[in-house]
């Protein structure tokens, strides 16, 4: 990983720590999103996929709270992490990106539930913290 100098006087960026573990069963064990938060409760990709897998299935309350819920364990470890509630959380970060997720999952459900204000602080949140996960994530 390395390490770049903030020039512009802001906050550093904040790197959340690897899950190893929960990425291997994800990926190579192929276990589902909820046995992986059953293990991992702090791991926010597995909430963001719960969250996306619901949204897709029109379950959008749910969608929601998933989403809710990987997104407070990941403001969580950011500050852990260092973050002081503001600055850069890069995505290209794998270990940020759960969380990154989980903030554009919450404003798709926010909006789809019209809850206005909240999916505008969301979409903003996201956009300040990452402007290549807010273009990334918009697409999906």
């Amino acid at each position: 990983m390395t390490t770049q100098k903030n020039l512009l006087g802001g906050p550093d960026p904040t790197h959340l720590p690897e899950n190893e573990e929960a990425y291997r069963l994800l990926a190579e064990d192929s276990l589902p999103p909820a046995e992986v938060v059953a293990k991992f409760p702090t791991f926010s990709l597995a909430w963001a996929m719960l969250a996306d897998d619901a949204f897709e299935a029109g379950r959008v309350v749910e969608s929601y709270a998933y989403a809710r819920t990987g997104y407070h364990r990941g403001l969580d470890a950011l500050r852990r992490s260092g973050w002081k509630g503001h600055g850069p959380i890069p995505w290209s970060h794998r270990a940020n990106r759960g969380f990154l997720r989980c903030l554009a999952a919450l404003t798709r459900a926010a909006e789809a539930i019209e809850e206005k204000d909240e999916a505008e602080r969301c979409r903003q949140f996201l956009q300040d913290s990452s402007a290549e996960a807010y273009e990334e994530l918009k697409r999906a």
